[in-house]
């Protein structure tokens, strides 16, 4: 055997059988077209499935399979690599298509693998069967627009066969894949059937248990339970008297300031870090106020304070003229700092996180799975930052969209700008792959 096919054949290694997904894989032999298979994150979903359709492609000539991902990039990152593995790709007499994504066998059957940022591409081909992952990410109007139109597609040489899809994801509120799911469960349509199952039934304990504490509750839920949860008002809807504190900034402690740069009121919070608990316990709010002045009521609000080295935290649209050797928001305040005497380290990324990233990653400070609290605010000292985190909410028919109309809104996004620094989710912990334990 050569070096080549002896490293794909490693791939091939034994899993933990699971009776759900056991009865998964036999879902289609038994005439379900749409098994809708919401399970908790690395419980095995995607590999029971990379494993399925390699071995139809195996066993099966002449057959057209498709693998759909919200986009070509998320399609590409997770099955590309893996699907040339377990199809022992390197035996094949055509290599893949590298652009085109497409996987040759040696018995005539494709594999196909789409982006469904253009739902369009899954059109035109008589297709076999396949799957869509992270399908709760995919345009809600893509399934009755375009994917279910070309999977009821009749191959006129074939009339009475149909096309079967799986639909893997985990939840995302009561959107299109939380209808599929009740359908699947209620209908009483032999051509769909639900498979779930947690990723405590297939991770270890201290994987569970690790996840817990970095994520708020109804995160680990949705994520780990594979839950269909609500969508409520608030944002921050664990926020509540066990997070509010009457505790003082200390002159020693190194302080943390928080920006949302360019709105009105330019909002900023300032805090402390204690025992790796977050403290807010100041803030400075202006209305039509620019950074230098900002900077300039910092240095006067602790100008008496003794440790002099502020940690800077806020959006990375505050960077902008940077790159030309202008002048930006950070410059400004730094300045200012600087002529005053302060030391700085800047902690702003260049990229800002997803919003559901960086909202969940506050959340889980707020509280955790675990029943942890590490995020704690003086109402008094600092008001803005309280009344946003006890009442920002979500925009109405969104569900992670920020209210805009709030003005309390700036100051939790600062908030979340710092906290996704300091305390991001940790998607080591959510992605970890353990070989034997699927």
């Amino acid at each position: 055997m050569n070096i080549h096919l002896e490293r794909q054949m490693e791939r091939w290694y034994p899993l933990k059988d699971h009776p759900v997904q056991l009865a998964l894989i036999k879902a289609v032999s038994e005439g379900v077209r749409f098994p809708v298979v919401p399970a908790g994150r690395r419980s095995g979903k995607t590999e029971r499935f990379k494993r399925f359709i390699a071995k139809e492609a195996m066993k099966r000539p002449g057959e057209k399979y498709f693998i759909g991902a919200p986009t070509h990039d998320q399609v590409k990152k997770i099955y590309w690599d893996d699907m040339k593995k377990l199809t022992l790709s390197c035996t094949h007499a055509k290599r893949p298509s590298e652009s085109d994504r497409i996987i040759f066998m040696p018995n005539g059957t494709e594999i196909h693998l789409i982006g469904l940022d253009r739902p369009e591409r899954i059109e035109g081909i008589q297709w076999t069967g396949g799957g869509i992952d992270e399908i709760a990410d995919i345009k809600g109007k893509s399934w009755e627009a375009h994917i279910l139109p070309a999977l009821n597609t009749v191959n006129p040489t074939r009339p009475d066969y149909r096309a079967w899809c799986w639909l893997l994801g985990v939840p995302d509120g009561l959107n299109h894949y939380y209808e599929m799911a009740q359908y699947a469960e209620t209908a009483n349509d032999p051509e769909w059937a639900l498979f779930h199952w947690k990723s405590s039934e297939i991770l270890p304990a201290d994987v569970i248990a690790s996840a817990k504490r970095q994520m708020s509750l109804k995160q680990f839920r949705q994520e780990f339970e594979a839950s269909f949860e609500t969508a409520t008002g608030r944002i921050y809807e664990d926020y509540g008297k066990g997070n509010q504190t009457d505790a003082a900034i200390e002159p020693h402690e190194k302080l943390l300031w928080m920006h949302d740069q360019n709105f009105t009121p330019l909002s900023s919070s300032i805090g402390v870090v204690r025992n790796d608990d977050l403290y807010l316990l100041d803030e400075i709010v202006l209305t039509s106020a620019i950074s230098r002045q900002s900077a300039e009521e910092f240095v006067e609000k602790f100008k008496d304070h003794k440790n002099k080295h502020v940690l800077i935290y806020g959006d990375p649209g505050g960077r902008a003229g940077e790159k030309h050797g202008h002048a930006s928001d950070y410059t400004e305040i730094e300045d200012v700092l600087r002529a005053a005497g302060w030391k700085f380290t800047r902690k702003v990324k260049k990229k800002a996180p997803a919003i559901k990233d960086r909202q969940n990653a506050v959340r889980a400070r707020i509280l955790n799975a675990a029943g942890e609290r590490h995020l704690f605010v003086n109402p008094v000292t600092a008001p803005w930052s309280h009344k946003g985190l006890a009442t920002v909410q979500l925009q109405e028919g969104s569900t992670f969209q920020e209210d805009q109309k709030n003005d309390y809104q700036h100051i939790t996004t600062a908030i979340g700008y710092m906290v996704d620094v300091e305390w991001p989710l940790e998607r080591a912990a959510i992605t970890t792959t353990l070989r034997m334990n699927y």
